[in-house]
């Protein structure tokens, strides 16, 4: 297996930036979530580790092994990507076996690990089909696969499920997760979709312009953001913003917004006692503000007065727009509740788990 390390790792494509100092320790056995959105340089990090992108600066390190001059096949490392590029005249077993015969690898140890990963990926039955026969999510496990029998000591996955319906993705999701507890080996995966990274990830980086903004677990980047953009990235519905004025004292400080006015419990107010007075951003999530009359107990809640705008039933939950002012906003309530469209509703924010962000450098304030 393999620990890898990208040490202030630049790379540039003429005057564009894609990744920007990179600095990242991933261990051994570990599965590690590069998140952001489109453009944000989280294909060609793991390009430059797959070596099919020249690094422009900085050092990549497989095992402590310097590889920025090494082939790609000597890297020991696997890619699956978003197009499964399967050979269509091959079959699955030789689509899957297609690498090992390149190396040489003998016929019964091609077998075994040929058999051996279908039977992991429940497509043994598959074996002797063409490409043009499956399924979107047949080819997507025939792909992974042909990445397993490799047995390489890295795994690299580029948005390998964007082409898989939503029921799939959920499928595939659980899927490579159960392999890479199996295999036990160091697994680097891509993805624009916080579902996958939140739900797959032991870590997770979330990159926007080519830079690393925070690196942490996923609870960890859900309860304490670095700065406005994961706090917005992370998390679905995404968290709510609204420009606000910390005013009162720091005995009693509250949270002006211009619609509404909320007070701080004690915990929050201490740390941001300098704010006093200054322009902020208050932060709050869908699942933070509750149908007053279905709010959990124990919670310090800040009671508000709205317009119900939209409802979106989800079965265990109703997403609810809410308006005050015309500021919009998103609730996730309680599927009990009789929010209805057009009418005014009563709700709580559980300001035990707010945020407050400074609105010059939106990085948080603790």
């Amino acid at each position: 297996m393999a620990n890898v390390t990208y040490d202030h790792v630049t790379k540039r494509f003429g005057d564009v930036v894609a990744v920007n100092d990179l600095d990242i320790q991933i261990a051994d056995k570990e599965f590690l979530v590069l998140v952001g959105p489109s453009g944000c340089g989280k294909s060609t990090a793991l390009r430059c580790l797959a070596g099919l992108e020249e690094v422009t600066k900085g050092t990549i390190l497989i095992n402590d092994r310097v590889v920025n001059d090494v082939a790609p096949k000597d890297r020991d490392i696997a890619m699956v990507f978003q197009s499964y590029a399967l050979y269509p005249h091959m079959s699955v077993y030789d689509n899957m076996a297609f690498g090992l015969k390149l190396r040489k690898t003998p016929k019964d140890d091609i077998d075994r690990r040929v058999k051996q990963a279908a039977q992991d990926l429940g497509i043994e039955m598959l074996l002797d089909r063409k490409p043009k026969q499956l399924s979107g999510g047949q080819r997507q496990r025939v792909a992974v696969g042909r990445a397993i029998v490799r047995e390489p000591r890295v795994f690299l996955m580029d948005e390998p499920l964007s082409n898989l319906d939503a029921k799939l993705r959920v499928e595939a999701r659980a899927m490579i997760s159960r392999l890479h507890h199996r295999l036990e080996t160091t697994f680097i995966y891509v993805t624009h979709d916080q579902v996958e990274a939140m739900t797959m990830g032991m870590r997770i980086a979330v990159l926007r312009d080519g830079i690393l903004l925070q690196l942490d677990t996923p609870q960890n980047l859900y309860d304490k953001p670095d700065n406005m953009f994961v706090a917005g990235f992370i998390g679905s519905p995404a968290m709510n913003f609204f420009d606000a004025t910390l005013v009162g004292t720091k005995e009693e400080m509250y949270v002006d917004a211009g619609t509404f006015k909320v007070k701080l419990p004690p915990g929050k107010a201490a740390p941001v006692a300098e704010y006093l007075g200054k322009e902020v951003v208050f932060g709050v999530r869908p699942e933070d503000i509750h149908d007053r009359q279905y709010a959990p107990p124990g919670i310090t809640a800040a009671p508000l007065r709205v317009k119900v705008d939209v409802t979106e039933l989800m079965g265990n939950e109703i997403f609810v727009y809410l308006l005050m002012e015309q500021k919009s906003f998103i609730a996730r309530v309680d599927p009990r509740t009789r929010a209805a469209i057009g009418q005014d509703l009563d709700v709580v924010m559980n300001m035990d788990n707010v945020h407050l962000f400074d609105c010059q450098t939106e990085r948080a304030i603790r």
